[in-house]
């Protein structure tokens, strides 16, 4: 019979059992469960609600419990529902009656909102330490990357000189936010709901301060209603995963196309690609475009949680449900594509050769031609003119800028002088952009190092 069975004179039937039941997906909180428990107990002793002796025994026989389960020597009864109800039902076996006070002054509302609050602030601290992981990686490949020089693009179009340790510490930029994403949610997610009852608390003397203090929690639900029903902290986690997904599969995008023949850039090392069944000669970044792929499942995952909820009324309902399998399936799917990313970026090769080949084509000096007119005076929209002019002479021409001759120039704009080829080449273009936030190498290689230190702090 099941434990919430008093009031009913027909048993659920097979089908129900089965689509009723989230022990398939939810057992993974058995850890959560059983100290939740554990803290709730000790309290209901402390207050003198059951006997000490009772709740020792209680204690002891869920340690018991976890063992046997992370050993294997748990077989789940789907009748049972879920996670929280097997625990019960298989300490009520073991003990008898003094088990059945384990869920005095609680019900299942508050203990499966302790349960996932529980289970998300772990997996937050360990997304975030992935995430550092990355961070640091990155920081190693921009500290070998300072004086790399590649095109920067915009519209996919090479526009400006940059260097390669400027273009991953735009996503280190990214992956800062994300971390900043993460704490916040922590943060939200830190208030201890066990207490809450049903939905509108309990007449027993319970000492809910006591239980956030066992479980560590930083504060209290202020609202029982809202504890029960809130799960602001789950749709948090995930839309702050899928941001990182967006950040990661941005960069994936690029590292797809930088491995192609017409850019080689980079090449993936043979740990992280794969090969084709019918095509001998290819080795694809078949790990990036699967991070890539996996975002939109993570998005699809936040999209359900929203749904879900969209409509619901206080306090519970078992739509909340489904929560879980989203929220789990996020957090496993974005650890594995972190733990990936790491070791696909940290195995790359660079071809630098390549990168400031690159530079050759595309006109990436035209607006430090343009500013350097500028700065002879010439106001900066008759340069942008004037330029612009230069590179549809060369593109009729077959010529890079810096191939025209100084007579070339004149007849563009008799300001044009010698001092004209040192300011457009690649070096000047990136290095005289010394500024806060630009790819000058004495500015990056400061930055980098702040970073690190930064990243040492957390």
């Amino acid at each position: 019979m099941k434990l919430w069975g008093g009031r009913f004179t027909q048993s659920t039937s097979a089908a129900t059992d089965s689509f009723h039941s989230s022990i398939s997906f939810d057992q993974r909180l058995f850890r959560q469960d059983i100290q939740g428990s554990m803290a709730h107990v000790e309290m209901l002793a402390e207050q003198g609600i059951i006997l000490h002796d009772e709740s020792k025994l209680i204690c002891k026989t869920l340690l018991e419990i976890q063992s046997d389960i992370e050993e294997g020597k748990i077989v789940f009864d789907e009748k049972a529902e879920d996670i929280h109800m097997n625990i019960e039902s298989i300490l009520i076996q073991r003990i008898g009656d003094v088990g059945k006070k384990l869920h005095t002054g609680r019900s299942r509302n508050d203990q499966v909102a302790l349960d996932m609050k529980m289970y998300v602030k772990q997996e937050i601290l360990e997304i975030e330490q992935l995430v550092l992981s990355v961070q640091e990686t990155l920081l190693s490949i921009a500290e070998n990357n300072v004086k790399t020089y590649m095109p920067g693009f915009t519209h996919l179009q090479k526009a400006q000189p940059v260097t390669f340790a400027h273009h991953v510490m735009a996503y280190f930029e990214m992956l800062k936010r994300d971390s900043g994403r993460l704490r916040d949610c922590y943060s939200r997610t830190d208030t201890m709901p066990l207490g809450a009852g049903a939905l509108a608390g309990t007449t027993y003397p319970i000492n809910r301060e006591l239980v956030r203090e066992k479980l560590g929690f930083s504060e209290l639900t202020r609202n029982s209603m809202d504890a029960v029903s809130d799960r602001d902290y789950c749709i948090e986690l995930v839309s702050a995963c899928s941001i990182l997904m967006m950040h990661l599969s941005r960069f994936c995008e690029e590292i797809i196309i930088w491995t192609t023949n017409e850019f080689g850039y980079i090449e993936l090392d043979d740990r992280f690609s794969t090969g084709s069944s019918i095509m001998p000669q290819k080795k694809n970044p078949d790990m990036a475009e699967l991070i890539r792929g996996k975002t939109g499942r993570v998005y699809g995952g936040l999209m359900g949680l929203l749904t879900t909820m969209k409509s619901l009324p206080l306090s519970y309902n078992k739509d909340m449900q489904e929560d879980k399998e989203a929220v789990f399936d996020v957090i496993d799917t974005v650890k594995a594509c972190l733990s990936i990313f790491d070791g696909m970026i940290s195995t790359m090769k660079i071809n630098k050769e390549n990168c400031l080949k690159s530079l050759q084509t595309g006109f990436v000096n035209a607006t430090d031609a343009a500013d350097w007119l500028t700065k002879k005076g010439i106001p900066f929209r008759d340069s942008h003119e004037i330029i612009g002019k230069m590179v549809l002479y060369c593109s009729q021409h077959k010529k890079a800028i810096e191939e025209l001759t100084l007579e070339e120039f004149k007849q563009l704009s008799p300001i044009f002088d010698e001092s004209i080829y040192e300011a457009i080449t690649i070096e000047c273009c990136v290095e005289n952009r010394n500024v806060i936030g630009g790819p000058a190498g004495s500015y990056m290689t400061n930055y980098i190092a702040e970073c690190r230190q930064a990243l040492s702090n957390n």
